[in-house]
Order: C-alpha cells, then sequence, then structure tokens
C-alpha cells in the first residue's frame, strides 16, 4: 500500500500484494456504509416510529421530540450521514491511492 500526500497526484501503479488491497478495500468501504445505514435506520425508524410515543414525552421548545425525530431528525441525520460517507470515501481513496484527480494534484 503506497502513502500519497495530500495534494499529489496518485501512484498510478498498482499497490504491492496484488489485489488484496481491492478487497480489504471493497470490506473497508462496506462496512463504513453498514455503519452509517445502521445510524439513519435506528433514527429514522426507531426514533421515528417505534419509539415515538416515549419520546413525544419530552418536549424541547413546545415540540414532542418524538415528532422532531419523525419530521426533521432523519432528514438532518441522513444529510450528515452524507458529508461523513464523501469526506471518509475522500480519506480511504487516498489511502489506496485511488482518488481522482488532474494532473496538477487536485481533486475532480
Amino acid at each position: 500500500m503506497s502513502e500519497t500526500a495530500p495534494g499529489s497526484a496518485p501512484d498510478p501503479s498498482p499497490p504491492p500484494g496484488g489485489n488484496g488491497w481491492r478487497q480489504e478495500y471493497w470490506r473497508k468501504n462496506v462496512r463504513l456504509m453498514v455503519v452509517l445505514l445502521a445510524i439513519w435506520f435506528l433514527v429514522s425508524f426507531v426514533c421515528g416510529i417505534l419509539l415515538i410515543e416515549q419520546l413525544n414525552t419530552i418536549e424541547i421548545l413546545g415540540f414532542p421530540l418524538g415528532l422532531w425525530f419523525a419530521q426533521q431528525g432523519s432528514i438532518y441525520t441522513f444529510i450528515i450521514l452524507i458529508l461523513v460517507y464523501t469526506l471518509r470515501m475522500d480519506r480511504l481513496d487516498d489511502e489506496y491511492g485511488v482518488a481522482e484527480r488532474d494532473d496538477e494534484g487536485k481533486r475532480l
């Protein structure tokens, strides 16, 4: 696995060790997706549907917390999870030397 400095062009040669790095890269990608989807499921389904009655006993600024999770919380969580996924995948792409960059080393 070759290290590339941020802002530099990725190494065009494949990392040493054959295709093992691709399996490791994909495994890390899938693990990240599963964790983020589990968080989204927890916020949207569990908090927004299954626990809505219990959460509605808590009020913040006059609004029931369960209603907030069902209406706004899952949307905000989804947007944050998209941001986290893109940032983590950029870091993972840099780690494995597969980041998409132009001739000057800038991200495309």
